[in-house]
Parts: C-alpha cells; sequence; structure tokens
C-alpha cells in the first residue's frame, strides 16, 4: 500500500495545462493511471483519444467536452464518461482555473491523435522513473 501527497507529486505542464500522475505504473499499477489537471481559462486539452475508457471529475471551473463531434458542457460536480478509442478535446471556457481528476483504465495510457497517431506528452518520460519531486 501506498499513500502519497499531491503535493510531493511532480508538475509538469503544455502551455494552458498543469498535469499530475496521481498514480500509474510508478507506483506498480498495471491496469489504472489517475490524473489531475489544471486547465487555463481559454486552454484546451489536443483534440486526442487513448485505447482505454476514461472516467474525468471536474472538481472547479467549466468549460465543454467535444466527445466525438459532440460538444457537452460542464461544471463543478460533473462526471465525464468517455468510452475507448473515442476522440475528445476538454475546453476551459470559463473565466477561472478548471481542474479535473481523471482516471484511465491503462497503465501506461498511450494518448494519440484521432487519425491514430501518438502524442507524446512532457509527463510520458517521468511515469516509470519512480521519481516523486518534492513540492
Amino acid at each position: 500500500m501506498t499513500v502519497l501527497n499531491i503535493a510531493s507529486i511532480e508538475k509538469l505542464s503544455l502551455p494552458g495545462l498543469a498535469h499530475q500522475t496521481l498514480a500509474g505504473p510508478r507506483d506498480g499499477l498495471r491496469s489504472v493511471e489517475v490524473w489531475m489537471q489544471t486547465i487555463a481559462p481559454g486552454a484546451q486539452t489536443p483534440r486526442h483519444r487513448h485505447a482505454c475508457e476514461e472516467v474525468i471529475v471536474v472538481l472547479r471551473g467549466s468549460g465543454t467536452c467535444e466527445i466525438d463531434g459532440e460538444v457537452l458542457a460542464f461544471g463543478p460536480g460533473s462526471t465525464i464518461i468517455l468510452p475507448a478509442s473515442v476522440p475528445h478535446q476538454i475546453a476551459n471556457t470559463g473565466a477561472d482555473e478548471l481542474h479535473v481528476i481523471a482516471a484511465l483504465g491503462a497503465a501506461p495510457v498511450t494518448v494519440e491523435t484521432p487519425a491514430g497517431e501518438r502524442i507524446e506528452l512532457p509527463w510520458d518520460q517521468h511515469r516509470f522513473s519512480g521519481q516523486v519531486a518534492a513540492g
């Protein structure tokens, strides 16, 4: 069993998006990853897909989720359920930061464009390192 403090987990980023892998292969998990992401106002994730199911819980903020061409609005307390391999994109349409936690049914998670090309993300290389950065 492992207990980690979120403040001790390294934050990595893309423009407008901060990411922490809360649990995954680094922690010995083989079938699930848990991510926390903060998306700045006006920012969005790349349009992408992965071969596993994903559940996103919205902690704070509001936005839209484009799922396979359909745009759905969400706010605090919303749960977004995404089937495997379906292209999607999360956008922060609010005035405040958007805070979400995502549980993904694979470890490691490979993120791809809708056409199936791999998207290299800054946190990919850190998931296996076993390193946990201090605050």
